[in-house]
């Protein structure tokens, strides 16, 4: 499976970014082979409104088919969901261990987002 995790940098190493819209980077692994690329996000750092709908846009157009962040807000979720990307929140700690847990089955995919827009 193709994932999509918000990071603070460009490897599996880097920290979880707990934002979605406004996360800096975006490290994309196959977790099947272990390989990942990283995205740049900068375009949505500071962005004025419409970060949440066009970074999940890109995720999509990235041919994910999960992502997993710190939170989700409610643009973002209705986006991606359109998407059939699963989404999972909450999460902690470096994407290496993000995608171990994923692969252990010990995140569960969310069915509404987890902050109200606009969540800094």
């Amino acid at each position: 499976m193709k994932v999509a995790v918000s990071s603070q940098g460009k490897t599996v190493e880097s920290a979880v970014d707990p934002r979605f819209g406004r996360a800096r980077y975006f490290v994309v692994v196959d977790t099947e082979t272990g390989e990942y690329s990283y995205h740049d996000n900068k375009q949505n750092l500071n962005a004025a409104q419409g970060a949440g709908i066009q970074t999940a846009r890109n995720v999509i157009e990235l041919g994910v088919e999960a992502v997993v962040s710190g939170n989700l807000g409610p643009k973002a979720f209705t986006t991606l969901q359109a998407g059939q990307v699963a989404m999972y929140v909450g999460a902690q700690g470096s994407v290496k261990e993000i995608i171990t847990q994923l692969r252990n089955g010990q995140l569960k995919p969310v069915t509404k987002p987890n902050v109200d827009g606009h969540w800094m």
